[in-house]
């Protein structure tokens, strides 16, 4: 009995028969070129020498308007973009130049030259915030958006994850840690933030950095996709290099005009504020991406996420009560947790 095909299956070959369409001939060839945390897919395209990136962004699922929004705001800032060659909303389809295959993190973990790569994306982050004005129309990184995002913490990664039960007192505590962290992102300047900056979204190209995977960008903390960058889910630095970098992003966006109130100590503190934010978001984050989407790739990097939040929490006196709840009840739940998820089928 043939076995019926797959939506996915499905949507590959409306896929192609759109392709060749645009392309006025079939694709020699289509394969996946990389998968991502959403419903998106993308294949990379080849047809007589050339190749691009075709995305299929399932319209119930996906809405491809912020993408081309952001794309046309980030390539008028003069960053390095994919261009859109053709694009069918109604049935969810792009096709895209193609910005290569080696991602940063390829690059870093293979030991190329960080400081060249970091160098190159520190610059397109200050051309990418340059593009404020332009980026007026898009959602503001809010108290809601932000409370919204630190939610996914104690729902995703403390109950779900390592099955804690809540106390009402270490929910109040929670909730005082996460009005910490609302009111110092709120205080930052606020610019465009692409809220993905990282290895696996930069590409190493001749125009470098590429940068992908921008769809969500929003305006909000100065500070936000220079934590994304330096303070990595998938790959760290030692302190004093990630300070360095630090320095040389506050030099770039002096010159640009972008320069941050305060010192360069407090642009530091709310840089690593921000981060507490992020990695107590993301920590919640891949856990649901292994608990709701089936998708456990990510739990092998909890370890580092929660490192990260645990290094801002014991720096930070407005965070000591976080602190000595992440040693004394995540810490020991922490281990067996990870080995349950690990040993699922």
């Amino acid at each position: 009995m043939m076995t019926p095909p797959t939506q996915a299956d499905h949507r590959k070959a409306a896929l192609e028969a759109w392709l060749a369409r645009v392309l006025d001939a079939t694709p020699t060839r289509l394969a996946p070129a990389s998968a991502d945390a959403s419903f998106r897919r993308y294949f990379r395209v080849w047809r007589d020498g050339e190749t691009w990136v075709a995305m299929d962004a399932p319209p119930d699922k996906e809405d491809l308007g912020p993408y081309l929004q952001v794309a046309g705001i980030l390539a008028g800032a003069g960053v390095n973009v994919p261009r859109i060659v053709a694009s069918d909303q109604a049935q969810g389809f792009l096709l895209l130049t193609d910005l290569g295959s080696r991602q940063y993190l390829d690059a870093l973990r293979a030991g190329e030259d960080a400081d060249a790569l970091y160098g190159d994306a520190i610059g397109a982050l200050v051309r990418l915030q340059a593009g404020t004005t332009a980026a007026a129309s898009l959602p503001q990184y809010d108290a809601a958006r932000l409370r919204q995002e630190m939610e996914l913490f104690p729902a995703w990664f403390l109950v779900r994850h390592l099955g804690l039960e809540l106390s009402a007192a270490e929910r109040a505590m929670i909730d005082r840690s996460f009005d910490v962290l609302e009111r110092a992102a709120l205080a930052q300047p606020q610019l465009l933030v692409h809220r993905d900056y990282h290895s696996r979204n930069l590409m190493v190209c001749a125009d470098n950095p590429g940068i992908l995977d921008f769809q969500d960008a929003v305006v909000g903390p100065v500070t936000y996709d220079l934590v994304s960058l330096l303070k990595d889910c998938y790959i760290s630095w030692p302190r004093e290099r990630v300070l360095g970098w630090v320095a040389c992003y506050l030099a770039a966006a002096k010159r640009a005009g972008l320069e941050p109130r305060g010192s360069a100590e407090d642009f530091v503190r709310a840089f690593d504020l921000m981060g507490a934010q992020r990695h107590l978001k993301v920590l919640g984050i891949f856990a649901r991406l292994w608990y709701r989407d089936g998708k456990a790739g990510y739990l092998a990097d909890l370890p580092l996420v929660l490192d990260y939040a645990r290094a801002v929490t014991r720096s930070d006196p407005l965070l000591a009560e976080l602190n000595r709840f992440l040693d004394e009840r995540v810490v020991p739940a922490f281990a067996p947790a990870q080995a349950r998820a690990l040993a699922s089928p």
